[in-house]
């Protein structure tokens, strides 16, 4: 029996979000802890699963604050390293009235880029049932190499691994490096959840089903989740293709931790079920739970800290089917 459902590897930093104007009519930012691979592992312990995390901050006041908050919600910090000389990386998150976002990062470097290969406690993915990253562990050569040895570990352990792009343009040099880094992912993972945006960044088609063919065709993935914003989202498995209708939200305000609740809810129902004989009705399910979930957590500022529980996603689903 393995001890962790899920290990992440990857960026934690802080989100400075847009919430509201002084007296004097600027704009206030508030301190939100973030990162796509902690927001997934937060969403997963509140589904009951069990997770680790590591990374690297820096040893200042962003870096503590991100610890504690992490540990607070029940995730294993033993493998989150404070650097003693990078600082903690910070974005700031400009939202346009319809809840959707752009960055600015400061992170050159941040301590996230730091994590290196000698920093990884294999333990933790000999103990995984699934390991997770992303590409923005791939932008420095010292994490990446990180990155690529955590890979490999849980691969040999046995783990499936689960790989989300999660482009963030301002952060690549040279988007074809980016393009090779997300198709290094992409080669090595048995679940991909990819964006509309960015199956157009990596295959140059437009059409969501072609270019999620030309994925399948070149690195025969299992299964495959493309997120379509307010279109809702699609699976392709095997040679089904189920699509679920989003939960359109009026409340939205900030679309920040939506994708990675999404993945939180896909690995959590694979958890479940594994990657054999879905049918489907049960990817149906899975992508259903997945888009409230997301939905619940557009309406409130941040990600890591404002996951919704279970029980609130399943009455969620209820209420607007009535």
């Amino acid at each position: 029996m393995k001890k962790y459902d899920v290990v992440a590897l990857g960026e934690l930093l802080v989100d400075f979000t847009m919430n509201g104007s002084s007296k004097q009519g600027n704009p206030l930012f508030e301190a939100n802890p973030g990162g796509a691979p902690c927001n997934v592992l937060s969403m997963l312990q509140k589904l009951g699963r069990q997770t680790a995390f590591i990374g690297k901050t820096g040893r200042d006041s962003f870096g503590e604050m991100l610890r504690n908050v992490v540990a607070e919600q029940g995730i294993d910090t033993g493998n989150l390293i404070m650097d003693e000389e990078v600082p903690t990386t910070l974005a700031f998150v400009h939202t346009a009235p319809d809840g959707d976002r752009s960055f600015s990062f400061y992170r050159n470097p941040g301590a996230d880029m730091m994590l290196r290969d000698g920093d990884i406690d294999c333990c933790l993915l000999e103990n995984a049932k699934i390991f997770h990253f992303g590409s923005l562990s791939m932008t420095a050569p010292e994490v990446e190499g990180a990155t690529k040895k955590a890979v490999r570990t849980a691969k040999e352990s046995g783990a499936l691994i689960s790989f989300d792009p999660n482009l963030r343009p301002p952060l690549w040099e040279n988007l074809n490096v980016a393009k090779e880094k997300i198709a290094y992912g992409i080669s090595q993972c048995q679940i991909l959840k990819i964006s509309d945006d960015e199956i157009a960044f990596f295959t140059g088609m437009a059409d969501i089903d072609a270019g999620v063919e030309k994925i399948r065709e070149q690195y025969d993935t299992p299964i495959i989740f493309a997120t379509m914003g307010k279109n809702g989202s699609r699976v392709y498995y095997g040679g089904n293709i189920v699509e679920c209708s989003p939960f359109l939200n009026p409340d939205t305000i900030d679309t920040t931790g939506a994708g990675d609740t999404f993945m939180a809810c896909v690995l959590h129902y694979i958890l479940e079920f594994g990657l054999d004989g879905l049918d489907e009705q049960k990817l149906y399910d899975m992508l259903e739970f997945a888009n409230a979930a997301s939905s619940i957590v557009t309406t409130k500022k941040g990600a890591l800290k404002v996951m919704p529980e279970e029980a609130d996603v399943r009455a969620f689903i209820q209420e607007r089917k009535r």
